[in-house]
């Protein structure tokens, strides 16, 4: 599932069909995805892991779930769940992904604060979240999107190894430098993230994610299929990371 910065690195790629007319509509999608056509894009947007097409009077939201893709001018050789063309033969094309319309102002759809990647983001709200939800699991609060939107598995992992707090730790039990620390890294790791991956190189950053061996120690990885209530995969070092509970 592609995570906030991979999505923003789209919002950026798709930026130049803002102010664009859209000439035709085609794909699988079930949506009534017939009422672009002919109408033009006002904003190409993004909160966390969805990617949003402005239109007047409603906006469209992609969501490209565990193996969504898209192609921007390209297609894939394989049907679109929403491609969306405009003059010049330039074309906007989706892959296996949610497509689903909002009605009205987005922003009575979105918290923008709670975006890592936004400008409107506020560690101060975050901070507030997290205190509410003293015996969930730092693993689990990271995949929170109305905490950390954008913030996936990768993030997750790579942030809990960088603050040495171990996955299973309760947000209750966190010192209040930890919290800070966790706070901040969310952010500052996707930016991280984004920056790495543009420049192809972000598997070659990872510390703990899909790894055996901690750099900063030398112990073998601890690693579990399904940890949390978000049951996701988690790669942690018993050695520096330590357990708060």
């Amino acid at each position: 599932m592609p995570e906030g910065p991979s999505i923003v690195i789209l919002r950026e790629a798709a930026a130049k069909f803002a102010g664009r007319r859209v000439l035709s509509v085609s794909g699988n999608s079930t949506q009534d995805i017939q009422r672009m056509r002919n109408l033009t894009v006002v904003a190409v947007r993004s909160w966390g892991k969805h990617f949003l097409l402005e239109f007047p009077r409603f906006s469209v939201r992609i969501h490209m779930l565990l193996f969504g893709s898209y192609r921007i001018d390209e297609d894939k050789g394989t049907p679109p769940r929403l491609s969306l063309a405009f003059s010049k033969g330039e074309v906007l094309n989706f892959y296996a992904c949610s497509v689903r319309f909002l009605e009205g102002d987005l922003d009575d759809h979105y918290d923008w604060s709670g975006d890592v990647m936004s400008d409107d983001w506020d560690p101060a709200a975050a901070r507030r979240k997290l205190r509410a939800r003293p015996e969930a699991l730092a693993a689990d609060v990271l995949l929170d999107q109305n905490v950390f939107a954008g913030v996936g598995n990768i993030i997750k992992n790579e942030v809990l190894h960088r603050i040495r707090v171990h996955p299973e730790s309760t947000v209750g039990a966190l010192p209040a430098r930890k919290l800070g620390q966790l706070v901040t890294q969310a952010r500052d790791y996707s930016f991280d993230f984004y920056h790495w991956k543009k420049a192809f190189q972000l598997k070659k950053h990872y510390q703990v994610h899909t790894k055996t061996i901690c750099p900063r120690d030398g112990t073998r990885l601890s690693y579990r299929k399904h940890l949390g209530a978000a049951q996701r995969r988690a790669f942690w070092c018993d050695t520096c990371q330590r357990f708060y509970g």
